[in-house]
C-alpha cells in the first residue's frame, strides 16, 4: 500500500470515524468507549499517530452521528429508496458521515464532504459503490442548499433524531414549541462548567489563570463559583489550576444540589449515592472541611475517583464506604443533612452521552422510580429531627421526580418541601410547587430536579 493510502487508513478522521461507527452500530459498544479505543496512540508512530486537528474532527463526526443517526438514516431512504437494514453496513455508515458534515459542520465545504465520503468507499473495498456515493451525496447537498431537505422529515422524530415515545413525552410536557427548543439543545455539542474551590481559589484567580493561558473562560452570574469553559479548551487535566486543585469540573445545574443542601460547618451530611464525588466535594467545601461527611456507594472503583478528588482538592472531611443506600441502618437518626442523587434514566444530560437516547426505552424510569421510592424510605431514616434531605435527579421524567416526591410526601407526614428564601441563587430556579426545575433549553444548563424536604 502506498504512504498516502496507509496514511488515510490510519490518519484520516473519517478513517477514524468509520471504525468508531463499526464499533458502535454493530457490536453495541458505547460511543465514548469507541472512540476512546481508535483515538488511541498505537506503537507504530509513523502511521498512527493521530493529529489534534483529526482528533476534534473524530470526536465531533463520532458523537454527532451518533446523535444524529435518525436524521441521517431519514435522509438516506429519501435519497436512495432503500431501508438501511439493506444497506451495506459500511456504505450507510459513509453515507451517515458524508451528510453529517454536509448538515451540520458548517466548517466543511459541501464538496469536500463528498469527495471525501467518496475516497472512503474506495479505501474500504466499496470502489464499485464509490458513484452512488457521489450522487447520493450530490444530491443531498443541492437539497441543503436550497433549503428543502428538512421539508419530507416527517415528525419532530425525524428531524431532531430522537426516538418517539421521547417526543410524546416531551409534547405532553412541555407542549409542541418547547420539545423542539429542547430537542435542539440536546442535539448541540456539551459545555464544561468548573467549580471553583473556595478553600484554596477564588473565581477571579481562576480566570485570570485562564486569560493567561489564552482560553475563553466566563463566570456564571446566578451561580457562585461557577466558570464555564468554551468547546476546545483542551485536555482538563493540563488546564491551569487543575493539578492545584483550584476547581473541578461539575455542571451548573449539578453545583445547585449542595447550595440547597446548604450544609453548615460541624453538620453531619451522608451523601447517600456519591461517586464520582462532584456534589461530595462541593459539600466539604461549603462546609469549609468541617463537621463529617460519609460518601456511599455501590461501587468501590467509582469511590476511589472520589477519594482522588478528594485529595486533589485538599479535602479531609470525607469518609468512603461501599455499600447499597438501602442498608446502613447504622445512620438511623444521625444526619443532620442528606443528599440523596438516585440513579435515574439521565433524560436530562442526553446531549452527554450521544447513545443515550437510545439505549433507554420508555418503560426504564417507571423501573427506577421503585428503587428511587425504595432508596428515598431508606436515607430519610436517617436524618434527625429538624434536618433536612434533598431529593435530586438529572432527568426530566415526572415519573422519576415529581410523581417520587408526591408518593413520598403523601405517607410522610412528618416531611414537608421546604424552600430557599432570597438571596438564594436557587429561587431563579423555584417552580410554583416549590421544588427545583432546570429545562436546558431555558438556562442552557443539563436538566435537572431537585426538592428540599424538611423533617418535622
Amino acid at each position: 500500500m502506498a504512504t498516502g493510502a496507509a496514511n488515510i487508513q490510519s490518519l484520516n478522521a473519517r478513517q477514524l470515524t468509520l471504525t468508531a461507527l463499526r464499533l458502535i452500530q454493530r457490536r453495541g459498544v458505547y460511543a465514548d468507549v469507541a472512540l476512546n479505543q481508535v483515538l488511541q496512540p498505537s506503537t507504530d508512530k509513523e502511521t498512527h499517530q493521530v493529529s489534534a486537528s483529526d482528533r476534534r474532527l473524530t470526536t465531533e463526526l463520532v458523537y454527532g452521528i451518533t446523535r444524529r443517526q435518525r436524521t441521517l438514516d431519514s435522509i438516506i431512504l429519501q435519497f436512495t429508496r432503500k431501508p438501511n437494514a439493506k444497506l451495506n453496513p459500511d456504505l450507510r455508515s459513509i453515507l451517515q458521515i458524508g451528510i453529517y458534515q454536509i448538515c451540520f459542520l458548517a466548517q466543511v465545504p459541501a464538496s469536500a464532504a463528498v469527495n471525501t465520503s467518496v475516497d472512503l468507499a474506495k479505501h474500504n473495498k466499496l470502489a464499485g459503490l464509490a458513484g452512488f456515493v457521489n450522487g447520493v451525496l450530490r444530491a443531498v447537498a443541492i437539497a441543503q442548499a436550497e433549503q428543502s431537505l428538512w421539508q419530507n422529515l416527517p415528525d419532530l422524530g425525524s428531524k431532531y433524531s430522537f426516538p418517539d415515545w421521547l417526543i410524546s413525552l416531551w409534547l405532553e410536557e412541555f407542549g409542541a414549541i418547547e420539545t423542539e427548543q429542547l430537542c435542539d439543545w440536546f442535539n448541540q455539542s456539551p459545555h464544561i462548567d468548573l467549580r471553583v474551590n473556595c478553600l484554596v481559589a477564588n473565581t477571579d484567580m481562576v480566570l485570570t489563570a485562564f486569560a493567561d493561558a489564552g482560553i475563553a473562560a466566563t463566570a456564571l452570574v446566578n451561580i457562585p463559583n461557577a466558570v464555564r469553559l468554551e468547546q476546545g479548551s483542551g485536555e482538563i487535566s493540563q488546564l491551569p489550576g487543575f493539578k492545584e486543585g483550584w476547581w473541578t469540573v461539575q455542571d451548573a445545574s449539578a453545583q445547585l444540589a449542595a447550595l440547597l443542601l446548604d450544609p453548615q460547618p460541624d453538620d453531619v451530611v451522608i451523601d447517600a449515592c456519591a461517586a464520582p464525588g462532584g456534589k461530595t466535594t462541593h459539600l466539604a467545601e461549603l462546609m469549609g472541611d468541617r463537621g463529617k461527611i460519609y460518601a456511599l456507594d455501590r461501587s468501590a472503583n467509582r469511590l476511589k475517583r472520589l477519594k482522588e478528588n478528594c485529595d486533589r482538592l485538599q479535602l479531609k472531611s470525607i469518609e468512603t464506604l461501599v455499600g447499597d443506600s438501602r442498608e446502613f441502618p447504622q445512620f438511623c437518626d444521625r444526619a443532620d443533612r442528606v443528599l440523596l442523587d438516585v440513579p435515574c434514566s439521565g433524560l436530562g444530560t442526553l446531549h452527554r452521552h450521544a447513545d443515550a437516547r437510545w439505549r433507554q426505552t420508555a418503560e426504564e424510569p417507571y423501573k427506577l422510580a421503585q428503587l428511587q421510592i425504595e432508596i428515598l424510605e431508606q436515607t430519610a431514616q436517617w436524618v434527625k429531627w429538624g434536618g433536612v434531605l434533598v431529593y435530586c435527579t438529572c432527568t426530566l421524567h415526572p415519573a422519576e421526580n415529581e410523581a417520587v416526591i408526591g408518593q413520598f410526601l403523601s405517607t410522610h407526614p412528618d416531611w414537608q418541601l421546604a424552600t430557599p428564601q432570597p438571596p438564594s441563587p436557587l429561587t431563579n430556579f423555584l417552580t410554583p410547587e416549590n421544588w427545583i426545575r432546570v429545562l436546558p433549553h431555558q438556562q442552557n444548563m443539563d436538566g435537572f430536579f431537585m426538592a428540599k424536604l424538611q423533617h418535622l
